[in-house]
């Protein structure tokens, strides 16, 4: 009797696993007479049809969608799922789903570790630009396509971390690259990948470049698709960190970039190359400035102030600032 337990918020990923394991364990002939899937509310109707035998041949999926039952578990419920789980006969297939992360300090989350099959599914940070690389590789290999380095950091500031989106991009490269023996390159995803699809990376590339015009759009279309203040904060503090650093680095004399990867806590020494003439036409007094500007805006979103109103104010002064700083 497998027990699986799928949890995290990026439901799009989740809805892709819950699918494969469905194509997995049914019969496609008798799917529709084997397959249960239930609210939280009918936790124990589900374990009940669960003990059902399957009609036909292989096996019976029962899905319990948005379970409670690893956030808040009444004892004498737990005791029945329990009691109803050591009698699961072997042709049933249990599948418990959550968003939320489990409460480790439970019981019944306790014993789900130790028994089913579990699976984590948690939406990456917008910040996590090596987390989305990463994620970027492993979806590109699971296709077989070959990604050049620059070009799978193009396309990761492209989608950033929209599972949903890098999937429906990577399907298209590879529809349009059949065929191909050699990687992709950087200007297939700039020809491919629409930049419509504004970001916050994008966001942080037009103020590094003085661009104000630009980054007032994109911040306009990131607040208008109700994208976080804070969170697009979050990104810009990345970025200008990593910025800040790198310039610290090569100010003091530093150019071997493993050593600058390292210090700087960049995941991958092949992206220095490109900080560095990023940050060619900066100066680290100007970035400093620029950081100082983005904590004050922090400090303000915290305090209340209009999202809007207070960002755009932000950028234009840190647009004034960084223009100062090219040679």
């Amino acid at each position: 009797m497998p027990v699986y337990f799928y949890w995290g918020e990026d439901h799009y990923r989740l809805l892709q696993a819950v699918q494969q394991l469905r194509e997995q364990v049914l019969d496609p002939d008798w799917a529709a007479f084997n397959y249960d899937r239930l609210p939280p509310e009918s936790t124990i109707a589900g374990l009940n049809q669960a003990m059902t035998p399957p009609l036909g041949a292989a096996a019976r999926l029962v899905w319990l969608e948005d379970t409670h039952l690893t956030q808040h578990c009444p004892e004498d419920l737990w005791e029945e799922v329990e009691r109803i789980l050591a009698q699961l006969p072997p042709t049933t297939h249990l599948l418990l789903t959550t968003t939320s992360k489990p409460d480790g300090r439970l019981k019944s989350t306790k014993i789900l570790k130790k028994t089913a099959i579990v699976r984590e599914f948690q939406q990456l940070a917008a910040w996590d630009e090596e987390g989305i690389l990463k994620q970027v590789h492993a979806e590109a290999a699971q296709r077989q396509l070959k990604l050049s380095p620059v070009a799978a950091q193009k396309l990761a500031e492209a989608v950033g971390n929209e599972s949903r989106r890098l999937v429906m991009e990577l399907e298209k490269l590879a529809l349009f690259t059949a065929g191909q023996t050699d990687a992709i390159t950087p200007e297939q995803i700039e020809a491919l990948v629409p930049a419509s699809a504004y970001n916050s990376f994008q966001l942080a590339a037009s103020l590094r470049k003085g661009d104000l015009d630009q980054a007032l759009v994109i911040l306009t279309h990131l607040l208008d698709q109700n994208e976080p203040a804070l969170k697009v904060l979050a990104v810009l503090v990345g970025q200008f960190r990593t910025w800040l650093w790198v310039r610290l680095l090569l100010d003091q004399g530093e150019r071997d970039p493993k050593a600058i990867a390292q210090k700087a806590e960049i995941g991958n020494p092949n992206r220095v190359y490109f900080l560095q003439k990023e940050v060619g036409s900066l100066k680290t007094a100007t970035l400093l400035k620029a950081m100082q500007q983005l904590l004050h805006l922090e400090y303000g979103l915290k305090q209340g102030q209009p999202e809007r109103g207070a960002f755009q104010a932000a950028l234009i002064q840190i647009v004034a600032i960084l223009k100062g700083s090219h040679a």
